[in-house]
């Protein structure tokens, strides 16, 4: 189950916020029990990037296997 201030994972991309599948967002707030979620995504220097309301189909649970990955965000 996901909790407010848990780390999630992108499972789609959303090009119109620069984000792609894999990317790593903070939950911010949780909408209707877990039907959606409120995600802030940041850079590792602390600069959010983006604060998206997700379906719960667009992020899972960090695993024990997952690898952290950077990658440089595109701008404009």
């Amino acid at each position: 189950m996901i909790k407010e201030h848990d780390c999630v994972v992108l499972t789609k991309n959303l090009p119109k916020e620069k984000l792609e599948a894999g990317d790593i967002g903070t939950v911010v707030h949780i909408h209707n029990g877990g039907e959606g979620y409120e995600v802030e995504f940041m850079t590792l220097t602390g600069e959010t990037v983006a604060i998206v309301t997700l379906m719960a189909d667009q992020v899972r649970q960090l695993s024990r296997r997952d690898l952290a990955h950077t990658r440089e965000l595109q701008t404009a």
